[in-house]
């Protein structure tokens, strides 16, 4: 059994008087955690683990830049995100989970689920997209279907960000305000606001049903981005027994021989402008 590494460098944090972390701090850390990213990366892909991490919470909550911050160094063949568009109607005449299955990884793989099979206990039952029995019916089963992928020996991690409503007020009008981030708002996101205690009640019956013991929720607290951040991906690294992969030694070929090759002349090639 493998080790956790990712403590071993770690260095006092550092806060401004605020109690936010202090920002070469930040940079410094995140660079040693997606080091660290990178050597469990390499283990599952030696040991052909499996792992699944999902990704649930409040919108504005910080998910996305978590789980940017986890890829940004990782290999997208080894490492990739799910993020599911609305069913479509084939889809959904489907049983439930199948279009989530397809998704799941091989071993050697990790796949990170921005949002998940958890849609149906949030936004279809409080939007009224699902029926109270289809509801009922994927609270019974969500824990079995987990408990299935443990057994075929699926690594199932998942994460709840929790946001207050101050904080989302904030984060929604600078994405309203910001053209760089103007894409994050969605019509649901506008909708879903003017139902804030109906989510929180469906979390909470959620969270009843299928906060197990074999598959439990770690809440992660996402009011300061940068600590959400942190504390995430540590959390993560801390989850999985792994050790640093030794690398083969490279020695790069040498370059053929370009005797009987004339490179084309550039002139009759179409360059882009040399805007910079």
């Amino acid at each position: 059994m493998g080790k956790n590494l990712h403590d071993k460098h770690q260095s006092a944090p550092v806060y401004e008087k605020d109690g936010r972390i202090n920002k070469e701090y930040y940079f410094k850390e995140i660079d040693r955690l997606q080091l660290e990213l990178v050597k469990l990366q390499e283990w599952i892909k030696q040991e052909g683990l499996k792992v699944v991490v999902i990704f649930e919470g409040r919108d504005a909550s910080g998910k996305g830049g978590v789980i940017k911050r986890i890829t940004q160094r990782l290999n997208p063949r080894v490492t990739r995100v799910v993020a599911l568009p609305v069913p479509t109607e084939r889809e959904k005449t489907q049983w439930y989970f199948q279009r989530y299955v397809t998704h799941l990884p091989a071993a050697g793989e990790m796949v990170l689920f921005d949002r998940s099979w958890y849609n149906r206990a949030g936004v279809e039952k409080v939007m009224g997209f699902c029926t109270h029995d289809e509801y009922e019916d994927f609270l019974r089963a969500c824990p079995e279907f987990e408990r299935m992928l443990i057994r075929s020996g699926t690594i199932l991690i998942k994460y709840w960000f929790s946001v207050s409503d101050e904080e989302q007020e904030k984060r929604f009008k600078e994405r309203i305000n910001t053209p760089l981030k103007r894409w994050k708002i969605s019509e649901m996101d506008m909708v879903s606001r003017t139902h804030w205690i109906d989510y929180s009640i469906a979390k909470d019956n959620m969270f009843n049903y299928t906060d197990t013991k074999q598959a439990p929720w770690f809440v992660v607290e996402g009011d300061d981005k940068k600590k959400a951040r942190l504390n995430c991906i540590s959390h993560l690294l801390s989850m999985i027994p792994y050790e640093e992969v030794n690398y083969k030694k490279i020695k790069l070929p040498p370059l053929q021989d370009k005797k009987g090759y004339m490179r084309p002349p550039k002139d009759e090639q179409t360059h882009i402008p040399k805007v910079y």
